[in-house]
């Protein structure tokens, strides 16, 4: 009878479980796909942005930007890493922390590196390989608002156009599809990087400038960093709530598998009590008639 309780007790709790993981699947699904639709509007502006700016960096003029101008002396770099607050996201931070830790050994061979982290989980780990952070953030959830992200982004313009960094390199999961993200490092500063992944045919569109070239790449192209910076955090915010729908999912299925087994197992141990009840009664009732 002992063993049939122990089975009970269990399945109680894996039933609990159960729900919860379930719960949490459904959470994540809805915010999967709130999350994606502010990434997918953003991908379109920030796409045509960055064609806009790789154009204007590969033409003829006079003016240019000190965002699309690389610095002669490169010294300071900083790497930003974009983790989750929460945990229970399958392997999420994991990967997006590997190739942080991988561009940063590279960097470190060039640069005097400054690493800067978003989300508890990501610090946790940084502070485990005892590798210092300059700047933190904990204030990003599945909502990253564009106020927030370009505190961060006017900081990182006014320290490269003084000269203080020299290069901004951002960690990440990149949302591509539902069924698709990939963990990337990509450098972001200066911004003429941003001319390979617009995917443009640079130097094939002419443009008019009213009322001056200068006066619209002083504000195009912090523009265009802004957006492309922010779309960062979006897809790392999609990313995030798809790994942990993913990881809920798969965590609801095997509390099913395991509900399923142990019922099994209760049925078994119920049916021996009962046998062994039953010869007993067998047994006793024998014993009387003789």
């Amino acid at each position: 009878m002992a063993k049939a309780r122990a089975i009970v007790k269990r399945l109680k709790a894996v039933k609990n479980i159960r729900k919860i993981t379930r719960t949490m699947e459904l959470i994540a699904t809805a915010r999967f796909k709130k999350a994606m639709d502010r990434a997918t509007e953003a991908a379109a502006y920030t796409k045509k942005i960055a064609e806009i700016v790789a154009d204007l960096s590969n033409a003829n003029l006079a003016f240019t930007h000190p965002l699309l101008v690389s610095h002669p002396v490169q010294n300071n770099a900083v790497l930003l890493v974009l983790t989750s607050n929460r945990g229970l996201c399958g392997g999420y931070n994991s990967s997006t922390l590997r190739q942080a830790l991988s561009r940063l050994k590279e960097l470190k061979q060039a640069y005097s590196v400054s690493v800067e982290c978003s989300g508890r989980r990501g610090l946790a780990f940084l502070k485990y390989q005892q590798i210092d952070v300059d700047q933190q953030f904990t204030n990003f959830e599945d909502k990253p608002s564009y106020a927030e992200v370009e505190r961060i982004a006017d900081r990182y313009i006014e320290a490269y156009c003084a000269g203080k960094i020299d290069r901004l390199d951002i960690a990440y999961m990149r949302f591509e599809s539902a069924s698709r993200q990939s963990a990337v490092v990509e450098t972001l500063l200066p911004i003429g990087s941003l001319s390979g992944a617009s995917g443009s045919q640079s130097g094939n569109t002419d443009y008019e400038f009213l009322p001056s070239a200068g006066e619209i790449l002083e504000e195009i192209v912090p523009a265009a960093f802004k957006a492309r910076f922010f779309k960062c955090f979006l897809d790392a915010a999609v990313s995030e709530q798809i790994a942990r729908r993913v990881a809920m999912k798969g965590a609801t299925e095997n509390a099913g598998d395991m509900i399923k087994s142990l019922s099994m197992q209760y049925n078994r141990a119920r049916q021996s009590q009962i046998t062994s009840e039953l010869s007993e009664i067998i047994g006793g009732a024998a014993a009387l008639d003789g």
